[in-house]
């Protein structure tokens, strides 16, 4: 079991959109055991690796019963039906606020071994690809609040015991890949 540090908001690595995979190789798949054995350490719905500092498009997940890994994902929205509620994050730890999502949604991708992932998502697991899809984009769940739920959380982030305020010092990924993104 390697269980990861998880980047905390304000590292500028989970505001660097990641690149895609294009080598399914054994790196990729040590990347995927290093995110599975972090997110279950952690107790999250998921985790995409630029929350370990690795630059790359993939991200596992495990909620609602479903549980797997997706590699150079996009998801789409199946319907036009929404959710609104609780949402928290890994890099954002013991915080959470009501955030807007797609109810419904279809995501494709890869696995680790290059084969193709078809993913049909409800609810939590709708709500957790999209979560860890943004931040293989750069974008935290904090950036989809309404603009007075988002002031509040970034006062509740800025008192956290765990912010520093500063930047934090760049940490080497154990990952060779993009090791000081």
């Amino acid at each position: 079991m390697t269980v990861q540090p998880v980047r905390l908001f304000g590292d500028p690595v989970l505001r660097t959109p990641a690149i895609e995979v294009v080598d399914f190789d054994k790196e990729l798949r040590t990347l995927v055991r290093d995110l599975w054995d972090t997110m279950e350490a952690q107790g999250g719905a998921g985790l995409a690796a630029p929350q370990i500092g690795v630059g790359l498009r993939v991200f596992t997940y495990n909620c609602d019963g479903v549980a797997g890994h997706l590699v150079n994902p996009v998801w789409t929205a199946v319907g036009e039906a929404e959710q609104d509620g609780p949402e928290g994050c890994l890099s954002i730890p013991g915080l959470s606020w009501d955030c807007v999502r797609a109810r419904d949604v279809v995501a494709r991708g890869w696995n680790v071994h290059g084969e193709p992932v078809e993913v049909h998502g409800s609810d939590l697991l709708a709500r957790a690809i999209q979560h860890e899809t943004d931040h293989l984009d750069g974008v935290l769940f904090v950036d989809r609040l309404d603009e007075a739920t988002r002031k509040r959380a970034m006062a509740e982030i800025r008192s956290a015991e765990w912010f520093t305020g500063t930047a934090p010092p760049i940490k080497q990924s154990p990952h060779p890949l993009f090791g000081t993104r």
